[in-house]
């Protein structure tokens, strides 16, 4: 929800929309990185995160996971090598005023660039690894993915845990009906980023790509939550997830598709409520 809800890439064609990153970033912070927050939960509850744990946050974003680790007493370290914006935030949210700030966030650091940059010579390796960005949205979602964590399983303790999150079955994700916009809308371009279904080896795929030993799963209930529809709406862009039905027809159009798609899931009061399902990996370094 790294973090961004989905690895992305490239596209291989058609061009990217030009976006306000800044504005994208604080949306992203403010309204949708949050909807992640029970799936954090969970696996720092069943790993007994806490003041003895060193952790490396792969695609760290803005920081949110980052920061509930370090508010149980963790040591936590984020790399991500493509979003300077959301990187700024997170060093707002760890390194308040530039400091060292609170006890919790003593020892957290925020890498911009690859895992093999978070190495600190002379430093205990890491305990956890976790890459919560979320798999199993689109076709090509985990590409790259499985080399990031083969890089940063040497920064680790033999047997680590390291985490991989992804989508729920599309039956019990409600969010999977208003993705599909995003394919609908950016059809001459389907061909470089289509949505497919999540499937359910996806995570042990990965991690045998990587080299790590499947040890463990969960699925966590994550609705997505929204004050209004415009929050909604804002939210969902600022995944990324619909930038190329934003270039292949203009951003007015894809908002109000949008706003049609996401109509069976506004409440009374105005608010708009998606129940999601999302899976979780535990895997293990060699």
């Amino acid at each position: 929800m790294t973090p961004t809800l989905v690895r992305r890439h490239p596209p291989h064609t058609g061009t990217a929309p030009r976006v306000d990153r800044r504005a994208r970033a604080r949306d992203w912070s403010e309204i949708q990185e949050r909807m992640l927050v029970p799936l954090y939960e969970a696996v720092y509850e069943r790993l007994d995160v806490g003041s003895g744990t060193r952790l490396l946050g792969l695609g760290c974003g803005s920081g949110l996971a980052l920061l509930m680790a370090a508010a149980r007493g963790a040591a936590v370290t984020g790399v991500d090598a493509g979003a300077p914006e959301k990187l700024a935030l997170a060093r707002e949210r760890l390194l308040p005023d530039g400091t060292r700030g609170t006890r919790a966030r003593a020892d957290a650091r925020i890498v911009e660039g690859a895992p093999g940059d978070a190495r600190q010579p002379g430093q205990p390796a890491f305990g956890l690894v976790t890459a919560f960005e979320p798999i199993g949205c689109l076709a090509g979602d985990s590409e790259g993915l499985g080399g990031l964590l083969a890089e940063a399983a040497p920064l680790a303790e033999r047997g680590a845990p390291v985490v991989l999150a992804g989508w729920g079955p599309p039956e019990r994700c409600a969010t999977t009906s208003v993705l599909r916009v995003a394919t609908r809308l950016a059809d001459p371009l389907r061909s470089a980023r289509s949505w497919r279904p999540a499937l359910r080896d996806d995570l042990e795929e990965v991690a045998h790509r990587a080299g790590l030993r499947p040890d463990g799963s969960g699925r966590v209930a994550c609705p997505f939550g929204y004050a209004d529809t415009d929050s909604a709406v804002r939210g969902l862009l600022s995944t990324g997830l619909f930038d190329q039905a934003v270039a292949a027809t203009d951003r007015s159009q894809v908002d109000k598709e949008l706003t049609e798609a996401l109509h069976p899931y506004r409440r009374g009061d105005g608010t708009v409520w998606m129940p999601n399902v999302f899976r979780y990996l535990i895997a293990r370094t060699p």
